[in-house]
């Protein structure tokens, strides 16, 4: 896939241009056929394995928030 680049490129015009003509399913569809193109590339590889380590950083931090516990190792009361 040379031209995959090309295509990503219109995917994001399309979305522009549905987006300016108030046409938000349209907009969508064509943010994610860019999506799927950027993460079909060799550069865009790694970016579902990034969304899920940093969705797995904030559910980390806010479980213990979420369930009214201390932090690990803050030694609080309570």
């Amino acid at each position: 896939m040379s031209s995959v680049g090309v295509l990503i490129v219109f995917a994001i015009v399309g979305a522009v241009i549905c987006a300016k003509c108030r046409v938000p399913a349209g907009a969508v569809v064509f943010s994610l056929v860019a999506l799927v193109l950027f993460v079909a590339t060799p550069a865009g590889q790694g970016l579902p394995e990034a969304v899920a380590s940093f969705l797995s950083t904030v559910d980390d931090s806010t479980t213990p928030a979420l369930n009214h516990q201390p932090p690990a190792g803050s030694e609080a009361v309570g």
